[in-house]
Protein backbone atom coordinates (compact mmCIF):
# COMPACT_ATOMS: atom_id res chain seq x y z
CA UNK A 1 0.00 0.00 0.00
CA UNK A 2 2.78 2.39 1.36
CA UNK A 3 6.44 2.14 -0.45
CA UNK A 4 9.14 4.49 0.77
CA UNK A 5 12.26 4.74 -0.95
CA UNK A 6 15.22 6.66 0.01
CA UNK A 7 13.27 9.36 1.20
CA UNK A 8 14.73 12.87 2.41
CA UNK A 9 13.18 16.00 3.70
CA UNK A 10 15.44 19.43 3.94
CA UNK A 11 14.13 22.19 5.57
CA UNK A 12 16.25 25.95 4.22
CA UNK A 13 16.50 29.06 5.83
CA UNK A 14 18.65 31.71 4.25
CA UNK A 15 21.57 31.02 7.13
CA UNK A 16 20.63 27.21 7.99
CA UNK A 17 19.96 23.59 6.29
CA UNK A 18 18.42 21.37 7.95
CA UNK A 19 17.72 17.27 7.18
CA UNK A 20 14.91 16.43 8.95
CA UNK A 21 14.71 13.01 7.40
CA UNK A 22 17.67 11.15 5.83
CA UNK A 23 17.08 8.69 3.12
CA UNK A 24 14.14 7.03 5.43
CA UNK A 25 12.54 3.70 3.18
CA UNK A 26 9.69 1.87 4.85
CA UNK A 27 6.68 -0.50 3.25
CA UNK A 28 3.21 -0.19 5.02
CA UNK A 29 1.17 -3.47 3.72
CA UNK A 30 -2.80 -2.85 3.51
CA UNK A 31 -4.34 -4.08 6.72
CA UNK A 32 -1.07 -3.13 8.75
CA UNK A 33 -1.14 -1.02 12.20
CA UNK A 34 2.17 0.44 12.54
CA UNK A 35 3.80 2.60 15.41
CA UNK A 36 6.34 5.34 15.11
CA UNK A 37 8.06 6.43 18.18
CA UNK A 38 11.53 8.80 18.80
CA UNK A 39 11.92 12.15 21.05
CA UNK A 40 11.41 15.62 19.90
CA UNK A 41 12.84 16.12 16.56
CA UNK A 42 13.56 13.08 15.23
CA UNK A 43 11.51 13.47 12.39
CA UNK A 44 8.15 11.14 12.92
CA UNK A 45 5.42 13.99 12.48
CA UNK A 46 7.57 14.93 9.41
CA UNK A 47 7.10 11.18 7.66
CA UNK A 48 3.56 11.66 8.69
CA UNK A 49 2.67 14.35 7.42
CA UNK A 50 4.34 13.78 3.78
CA UNK A 51 2.64 10.46 4.23
CA UNK A 52 -0.25 12.17 4.75
CA UNK A 53 -0.05 14.65 1.71
CA UNK A 54 0.44 17.60 3.70
CA UNK A 55 4.29 17.92 2.97
CA UNK A 56 6.45 17.46 0.68
CA UNK A 57 9.89 15.63 0.55
CA UNK A 58 13.26 17.21 -1.08
CA UNK A 59 14.42 13.46 -2.78
CA UNK A 60 13.10 9.79 -2.64
CA UNK A 61 9.98 8.17 -3.58
CA UNK A 62 6.52 7.59 -1.73
CA UNK A 63 4.56 5.70 -3.91
CA UNK A 64 0.72 5.28 -2.66
CA UNK A 65 -1.06 2.30 -4.06
CA UNK A 66 1.28 2.42 -6.71
CA UNK A 67 1.23 5.94 -7.48
CA UNK A 68 4.39 8.32 -7.00
CA UNK A 69 3.53 10.81 -4.73
CA UNK A 70 6.66 12.74 -4.42
CA UNK A 71 6.29 15.51 -7.31
CA UNK A 72 2.74 15.42 -7.52
CA UNK A 73 0.84 19.00 -7.87
CA UNK A 74 -1.10 20.50 -5.23
CA UNK A 75 -4.28 19.91 -6.58
CA UNK A 76 -3.40 16.47 -7.31
CA UNK A 77 -2.17 15.91 -3.63
CA UNK A 78 -5.41 17.35 -2.42
CA UNK A 79 -7.22 14.59 -4.72
CA UNK A 80 -5.06 11.76 -3.69
CA UNK A 81 -5.16 12.69 0.16
CA UNK A 82 -9.34 12.86 -0.05
CA UNK A 83 -9.68 9.80 -1.83
CA UNK A 84 -7.18 7.81 0.20
CA UNK A 85 -6.48 9.28 3.91
CA UNK A 86 -8.10 9.88 7.09
CA UNK A 87 -6.85 12.07 9.87
CA UNK A 88 -6.81 11.87 13.26
CA UNK A 89 -5.35 14.55 15.40
CA UNK A 90 -3.91 14.92 19.04
CA UNK A 91 -6.28 18.00 19.10
CA UNK A 92 -9.11 16.57 17.61
CA UNK A 93 -9.45 19.45 14.93
CA UNK A 94 -12.91 19.99 15.28
CA UNK A 95 -14.55 23.12 14.36
CA UNK A 96 -16.60 24.54 17.52
CA UNK A 97 -19.30 25.84 15.41
CA UNK A 98 -20.39 23.30 14.55
CA UNK A 99 -22.64 20.48 15.89
CA UNK A 100 -21.13 16.90 15.99
CA UNK A 101 -23.34 15.98 13.01
CA UNK A 102 -21.68 18.66 11.03
CA UNK A 103 -18.10 17.99 12.28
CA UNK A 104 -18.40 14.48 10.71
CA UNK A 105 -20.56 15.17 7.77
CA UNK A 106 -18.06 17.94 6.22
CA UNK A 107 -15.43 15.61 4.33
CA UNK A 108 -18.40 13.93 2.57
CA UNK A 109 -19.63 17.67 1.73
CA UNK A 110 -16.27 18.49 -0.07
CA UNK A 111 -16.60 15.30 -1.72
CA UNK A 112 -19.72 16.12 -3.19
CA UNK A 113 -21.85 13.28 -1.77
CA UNK A 114 -25.86 14.04 -1.98
CA UNK A 115 -27.20 15.41 1.14
CA UNK A 116 -29.53 11.72 1.54
CA UNK A 117 -26.33 10.05 1.45
CA UNK A 118 -24.28 12.12 3.86
CA UNK A 119 -27.04 11.88 6.25
CA UNK A 120 -27.25 8.23 5.98
CA UNK A 121 -23.30 7.78 6.28
CA UNK A 122 -23.01 10.11 9.20
CA UNK A 123 -26.04 8.67 11.19
CA UNK A 124 -24.51 4.47 10.87
CA UNK A 125 -20.64 5.75 11.21
CA UNK A 126 -22.26 7.97 14.41
CA UNK A 127 -24.08 4.58 15.81
CA UNK A 128 -20.92 2.59 15.37
CA UNK A 129 -18.78 4.91 17.17
CA UNK A 130 -21.45 5.36 20.01
CA UNK A 131 -21.76 8.80 19.45
CA UNK A 132 -25.71 8.82 17.83
CA UNK A 133 -27.07 10.43 20.59
CA UNK A 134 -24.32 13.38 20.70
CA UNK A 135 -24.82 14.29 16.97
CA UNK A 136 -26.93 17.70 17.84
CA UNK A 137 -24.36 18.47 20.57
CA UNK A 138 -21.44 20.60 19.82
CA UNK A 139 -18.14 19.70 20.81
CA UNK A 140 -17.44 21.71 23.82
CA UNK A 141 -20.28 20.00 25.45
CA UNK A 142 -18.50 16.60 25.03
CA UNK A 143 -15.78 15.15 27.10
CA UNK A 144 -11.91 14.83 25.49
CA UNK A 145 -12.92 10.92 24.79
CA UNK A 146 -16.45 11.69 22.86
CA UNK A 147 -14.46 14.87 20.96
CA UNK A 148 -11.79 11.93 19.75
CA UNK A 149 -14.84 9.70 18.75
CA UNK A 150 -15.96 12.69 16.76
CA UNK A 151 -12.71 12.93 15.49
CA UNK A 152 -12.32 9.48 14.26
CA UNK A 153 -16.01 9.31 12.85
CA UNK A 154 -14.67 12.56 11.07
CA UNK A 155 -11.75 10.14 9.67
CA UNK A 156 -13.41 7.44 8.74
CA UNK A 157 -16.41 8.84 6.71
CA UNK A 158 -14.78 9.16 3.18
CA UNK A 159 -13.46 5.14 3.71
CA UNK A 160 -10.10 6.02 3.26
CA UNK A 161 -7.25 3.49 2.54
CA UNK A 162 -5.15 4.33 5.37
CA UNK A 163 -5.77 6.12 8.52
CA UNK A 164 -3.19 8.44 9.83
CA UNK A 165 -3.14 9.11 13.77
CA UNK A 166 -0.47 11.62 15.05
CA UNK A 167 -0.82 11.47 18.99
CA UNK A 168 -4.32 10.43 19.32
CA UNK A 169 -4.84 10.34 22.86
CA UNK A 170 -2.43 12.59 23.82
CA UNK A 171 -4.88 15.12 25.21
CA UNK A 172 -6.68 12.15 26.97
CA UNK A 173 -6.73 11.17 30.56
CA UNK A 174 -6.26 7.19 30.47
CA UNK A 175 -8.84 5.88 30.57
CA UNK A 176 -10.27 7.92 27.59
CA UNK A 177 -7.15 7.29 26.00
CA UNK A 178 -7.39 3.59 26.74
CA UNK A 179 -11.41 3.84 24.80
CA UNK A 180 -9.50 5.57 21.92
CA UNK A 181 -6.88 2.73 21.42
CA UNK A 182 -9.08 -0.14 21.85
CA UNK A 183 -11.26 1.16 19.16
CA UNK A 184 -8.43 1.61 16.83
CA UNK A 185 -7.63 -2.21 17.65
CA UNK A 186 -11.40 -2.67 16.49
CA UNK A 187 -10.97 -0.69 13.03
CA UNK A 188 -7.51 -2.72 12.59
CA UNK A 189 -9.07 -5.93 13.57
CA UNK A 190 -11.81 -4.87 10.77
CA UNK A 191 -9.14 -4.33 8.17
CA UNK A 192 -8.23 -0.57 8.64
CA UNK A 193 -4.57 -0.03 7.81
CA UNK A 194 -2.95 2.11 10.58
CA UNK A 195 0.29 4.63 11.17
CA UNK A 196 0.67 6.09 14.28
CA UNK A 197 2.69 8.38 15.75
CA UNK A 198 2.94 8.41 19.61
CA UNK A 199 5.22 8.35 22.65
CA UNK A 200 3.22 5.92 24.66
CA UNK A 201 5.11 2.66 25.11
CA UNK A 202 1.68 1.46 25.99
CA UNK A 203 0.02 2.70 22.94
CA UNK A 204 2.35 1.43 20.75
CA UNK A 205 1.68 -2.08 22.37
CA UNK A 206 -1.42 -1.92 20.41
CA UNK A 207 0.10 -1.96 16.83
CA UNK A 208 2.04 -4.76 15.34
CA UNK A 209 4.95 -2.93 14.61
CA UNK A 210 6.71 -0.33 16.35
CA UNK A 211 9.67 1.85 14.55
CA UNK A 212 12.13 4.11 16.62
CA UNK A 213 13.19 6.96 15.05
CA UNK A 214 16.16 9.38 15.63
CA UNK A 215 17.49 12.01 14.02
CA UNK A 216 15.73 11.49 10.93
CA UNK A 217 16.45 8.07 10.23
CA UNK A 218 15.16 4.85 11.73
CA UNK A 219 16.91 2.83 14.19
CA UNK A 220 15.36 -0.07 14.62
CA UNK A 221 11.83 -1.81 14.31
CA UNK A 222 9.96 -3.71 17.18
CA UNK A 223 7.44 -6.51 16.32
CA UNK A 224 4.59 -6.32 19.15
CA UNK A 225 3.01 -9.58 20.79
CA UNK A 226 1.22 -7.36 23.29
CA UNK A 227 3.78 -7.72 26.23
CA UNK A 228 5.72 -10.18 24.65
CA UNK A 229 8.06 -8.00 22.29
CA UNK A 230 10.62 -8.96 19.66
CA UNK A 231 13.11 -6.95 18.77
CA UNK A 232 14.29 -7.32 14.81
CA UNK A 233 16.53 -5.19 12.41
CA UNK A 234 18.27 -3.67 15.21
CA UNK A 235 20.72 -1.18 14.80
CA UNK A 236 21.89 -0.24 17.97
Amino acid sequence: MITITKLSKVFRTEELETKALSEISLTINQGDFVSIMGPSGSGKSTLLNIVGLLDSASSGSYKLLDQEMVGLKEKQKSQARKENIGFIFQNFNLIDELSVFDNIELPLIYSNVPSAERKSRVNEMAKILGIAHRLKHFPQQLSGGQQQRVAVARALINNPKIILADEPTGNLDSRNGNEVMELLTDLHASGSTILMVTHSDYDASFSQKTIFMKDGAILSEKVNHRNVDVLVNSNY
